[in-house]
């Protein structure tokens, strides 16, 4: 079970004014209410606290005194003392991964935080007068005020990006908080703000080689820190960030790290080979399992009825074997490495950017005249077909250039969508979310910028989620060492070139770690724990079989044409299936999702009909 806390803040009460105590208290470890507020906790690897004019509640593990130990008491105790000489100013200096609750007793206010990644969630709604809020999405559906009918905005935004990203969710008037975001509830209502957002200095004074020194001695730290005297193992998928992990966790506690991996019967799948170099590198204590077709077929129910909300991502499904695996070698907590990518620059995609950038040094009279025409003009033929399309998306303009090969975009909703249910959308919304973090980032940088679009979307909506679900259902809690918010100061401080050379990606991660990593995972290219699902879905009857009743049983939602649906299990899949196959698991798992919804609801058929409830 994942630790979960949840609350109240203000709203309706008893005959008495004292808060209802039915929902706070279900299943709950621990509860206080004062007056109409009231905190709730339940399972391991939560915190709490109460004083005389405060009480917390939270998940995680949250840092205010920068101490090199760790004790939730004392880190609490300083954020209190903090909090009362400098009120919600204070939520500055907290530092950790946490989702933390708090009752103000003295002014009868109320205080919702996630920290700054956005590691753990925490959603909330309004009901009458008041605010409910909880880190798990379901413990608000069950509020018997609560508003919960499937959002059709929130469906085609899952649809996009394959995942719900933040502020939404699935369920109308159900919000989640963005990474760095708290709420402030009081007698006037509740307030959002940002407390931290990421500053990218991009120092020019750096030192390449103090640089490097500090930068080894913070990976260190960021592991020791994910250490908390259970057994410890760490995925290990033969990249440079899992690799990084599993070294520093060696040199951390002096003992053979024991590392889990993944492996597919599926050529160009298969990175097995990466991991056990890795692993013999730091004489690890290396496991590994080989997912099979039938264990996809195993697995997505249960990550239909584990998520809060449709999780589109195929390779939750390896993540969660490879955490079952772990747990079965008595392993209590695993360390991931995300987060590396996006903080210093290792997606193929910034590489190629720049390589669009370069019409840019022309001038703008070639451009416009030559160029972009001539990417138009162009025929389709094999011989000039790459050159037309690099032409054309070379013209288009950023972050739009980086959505040019979502799926959504490039068959055209209209071809995918019901015309009823494409009417209530606002189609625009998905880049629009896009566009408004890519701009709004506090970056000079195309790099940057990228980086900012991904931190957000690539990890905090969706990697993050998708490992600590995966690991929750398998019973295993997880760290992630590279998001240790020094490490992320650090990457904020670099020069986007030492991130980002041209079409060199990582060049500093890379070069600060080459005598620590095995030079074949330094050369490797990025591929990870993919799941071979498309492959697989036209070569094995049951997992076919289970694509095709979910799709068959989506038809009657109103959201995909039926035609769009025959049109895409027949030619489009079979053309193309590694392709094709990512838009068969979204809408498949959407369906998944909404079923075991409607088997553990006593309201009967979810609807997504405008107006729904």
């Amino acid at each position: 079970m994942m630790p979960e806390v949840w609350g109240q803040f203000g709203g309706a009460t008893g005959s008495d004014g004292a808060l209802a105590p039915q929902w706070l208290a279900a299943a709950a470890d621990r509860s206080v209410a004062i007056g109409a507020y009231g905190l709730a906790a339940a399972g391991a690897g939560t915190f709490w606290l109460e004083r005389e004019d405060f009480a917390v509640a939270g998940v995680g593990r949250v840092r205010c005194g920068g101490s090199d130990g760790y004790s939730a008491t004392e880190e609490l105790e300083s954020f209190l003392a903090a909090f009362r000489r400098s009120g919600y100013l204070a939520c500055r200096d907290l530092r950790g991964s946490y989702a933390l609750l708090l009752l103000d007793r003295r002014s009868g206010t109320g205080l919702a935080l996630v920290d700054r990644l956005g590691t753990w969630p925490l959603y909330y709604t309004e009901t009458a007068g008041g605010l409910l809020v909880a880190t798990a999405l379901g413990k608000l559906t069950a509020h018997s005020a609560a508003k919960a009918g499937p959002d059709p905005q929130a469906i085609l935004n899952y649809l996009y990006f394959h995942v719900v990203p933040s502020p939404r969710t699935i369920y109308r008037e159900m919000h989640r908080l963005q990474p760095g975001q708290g709420l402030r509830f009081d007698a006037h209502g509740g307030s959002i703000w940002n407390y931290w957002r990421p500053q990218y200095t991009e120092d020019p004074n750096l030192s390449w080689s103090e640089t490097r020194a500090e930068f080894r001695n913070r990976l260190y730290t960021g592991v020791e820190r994910s250490l908390d005297g259970r057994p410890i193992g760490a995925f290990l998928s033969g990249g440079t960030d899992s690799s990084t992990v599993t070294g520093m966790l060696r040199e951390v506690t002096g003992e053979r790290p024991r590392t889990f991996s993944i492996g597919f019967d599926a050529e160009g799948y298969d990175e097995t080979g990466y991991a056990q170099t890795a692993a013999r590198h730091f004489d690890a204590d290396h496991q590994q399992y080989y997912v099979t077709p039938a264990d996809v077929v195993a697995a997505i129910p249960i990550i239909a009825a584990g998520y809060d909300q449709p999780f589109g991502n195929a390779s939750v499904i390896p993540a969660y074997y490879c955490a079952k695996l772990a747990r079965q070698s008595g392993i209590d907590i695993l360390l991931g490495g995300d987060g590396g990518d996006e903080l210093f620059g290792g997606n193929a995609r910034y590489a190629k950017q720049w390589v669009f950038t370069l019409p840019e040094h022309l001038p703008r009279g070639v451009q416009r005249h030559l160029l972009w025409p001539l990417g138009h003009r162009l025929p389709a033929w094999p011989g000039v077909r790459k050159l037309r399309s690099y032409l054309q998306q070379a013209q288009l303009p950023m972050p739009e250039r980086l959505e040019s090969y979502n799926l959504l975009i490039r068959i055209g909703l209209d071809r995918i969508l019901q015309p009823d249910f494409l009417a209530e959308l606002d189609t625009g919304r998905p880049l629009e979310m896009i566009r408004e973090v890519y701009w709004s980032a506090q970056a000079q940088s195309m790099v940057n910028r990228m980086l900012a679009r991904d931190l957000k979307f690539t990890l905090a909506d969706d990697d993050l989620v998708k490992v600590r679900g995966a690991c929750a259902l398998a019973g295993v809690d997880t760290a992630f060492p590279l998001l240790d918010d020094d490490i992320v100061a650090l990457s904020l401080r670099l020069p986007a070139a030492w991130k980002v050379s041209r079409t060199k990606l990582r060049p500093f991660f890379k070069a600060a770690l080459q005598d620590f990593l095995p030079r074949a995972v330094i050369g490797k290219q990025k591929h990870g724990f993919g799941l071979p699902f498309g492959i697989w879905l036209t070569q094995q009857p049951a997992l076919r079989e289970l694509a095709g009743d979910s799709l068959e049983t989506l038809r009657s939602r109103a959201i995909v044409r039926p035609q769009f649906l025959d049109e895409l299990m027949s030619h489009r899949l079979h053309a193309y299936p590694a392709y094709y196959g990512t838009l068969v698991w979204t809408l498949m798992m959407l369906e998944q999702w909404f079923q075991t919804r409607e088997r553990g609801s006593k309201r009967g058929g979810m609807s997504v009909a405008s107006g729904a409830s």
